[in-house]
């Protein structure tokens, strides 16, 4: 029985023993551990305090111990950056646009979709009347005196324009001048000392800068008289587009990734430095919303917009004066080519730009500023596709005779008999 005990007492004095061995062993690894994290943290502070003495500054600079936050007053001002500080500096001179407009409505007959009827109708009356129907929009003001740039359709048909500022006032807007081929209007509100934004160098645009988009989606304006802000990036420039089924041709667009929607037409596109390189103008969706493509009219043609709004309008009645036709391969032949691509000038107006400019019956256009011309349709659509006014050169590069020839005509108004 005393054997029994005995050995009983053994084995629990061994696990006792081996359990104090196990707790010594552990708790001297884990204080290694904490001086070891000790040292590391003391070298952390040690380097951070170097760096903030060679900076001039860091947390030690506010004379507050290494692990201390710096004063609320500096936390606000590390919240202020290019983009915000851009931001203060042009969104007063933002303005909500409100419009009413005049648009004519066609009301057809029941029957008109009925093939029957449609094919022997024998012109059945359509009734067209017009209808008033409220639009809304952005704009900027450039200028102290108070003039607005905005898109043209925004203000297309217009009767009456209503414009809101920052501070909560109410002006009507005259319309100054509008040009509907490149989207382009310019306002007028009576007052002065406004805030305005300064013009940017959108052909100094670089692919990837941040940029703003300012204005009054859905017509949020009205809800407490501030515009709307989202930042995006450029994603690319010079894109262009035919002429659309308005009639308006965008070229040299700035493609931006910044959120524009329904009413953010005609507000500006601003830089870091807060200045207007461009005007919000249309987007790529599907179903009404942004899907992060949009584009932006570019300040440089706007602004040589500007000075002819304010003369009274653009110039672009302009004539040319020559009649083109396809090349096919007996004409081609006949006139030396190996190739039935181009258009050949069939008739040039007497006294016309392209008389005095020297093109001649016979002449095959091959290229027009510096664009291939490979048929008469081609040289018709790059023509319709181009911002074309009155004054402008156009360069040809013709084939005559065997050689290749360069030749520049000046466009001139249309004139009276030919209108």
């Amino acid at each position: 029985m005393k054997m029994a005990r005995i050995i009983s007492y053994f084995f629990i004095g061994l696990i006792i023993g081996t359990a104090g061995m196990y707790v010594y062993h552990r708790d001297r690894a884990l204080s290694r551990e904490i001086e070891a994290l000790r040292h590391q943290a003391a070298n952390v502070r040690q380097i951070a305090n170097q760096e903030a003495s060679l900076e001039g500054g860091g947390v030690s600079g506010y004379g507050f111990s290494p692990g201390a936050l710096p004063p609320s007053d500096d936390i606000e001002t590390s919240r202020q950056t290019a983009i915000t500080r851009a931001i203060s500096r042009t969104a007063d001179a933002v303005v909500g646009i409100n419009v009413t407009q005049v648009r004519e409505v066609v009301a057809r007959t029941p029957f008109y979709n009925d093939p029957f009827f449609r094919t022997f109708s024998f012109g059945l009356p359509q009734r067209v009347f017009r209808q008033k129907v409220e639009n809304l929009g952005s704009g900027f003001l450039i200028s102290q005196d108070g003039y607005i740039v905005t898109n043209e359709h925004v203000v297309h048909g217009a009767i009456e324009v209503v414009v809101t500022t920052t501070s909560g006032k109410r002006f009507n807007a005259r319309i100054v001048g509008t040009d509907p081929l490149l989207d382009v209007a310019l306002l007028k509100i009576e007052t002065y000392d406004l805030p305005y934004i300064e013009w940017g160098n959108s052909d100094e645009a670089v692919i990837g800068e941040w940029v703003i988009a300012i204005g009054n989606p859905y017509g949020l304006f009205a809800v407490n008289d501030k515009p709307s802000v989202t930042v995006g990036v450029i994603s690319a420039v010079q894109r262009d587009f035919d002429r659309n089924e308005d009639g308006r041709i965008y070229s040299d667009m700035i493609q931006t990734d910044a959120s524009i929607n329904r009413g953010n037409s005609g507000g500006p596109l601003v830089n870091a430095q807060g200045q207007a390189i461009g005007m919000n103008t249309m987007i790529f969706t599907e179903g009404g919303g942004s899907l992060g493509i949009s584009f932006a009219i570019p300040a440089s043609r706007i602004r040589s917009l500007i000075d002819e709004l304010l003369r009274g309008g653009v110039k672009r009645n302009y004539w040319i004066g020559i009649v083109a036709t396809d090349l096919n391969r007996m004409m081609a032949i006949s006139l030396g080519l190996e190739s039935t691509e181009g258009a050949v000038v069939s008739e040039v107006e007497s006294q016309s730009p392209s008389d005095k400019g020297g093109i001649e019956p016979a002449d095959v256009i091959l290229e027009i500023n510096r664009n291939p011309i490979t048929n008469a349709r081609a040289a018709r659509a790059l023509l319709s596709n181009t911002d074309l006014r009155v004054g402008d050169s156009l360069s040809f590069k013709v084939f005559r005779d065997g050689k290749i020839l360069d030749i520049t005509i000046t466009l001139e108004e249309l004139p009276e008999r030919s209108r």
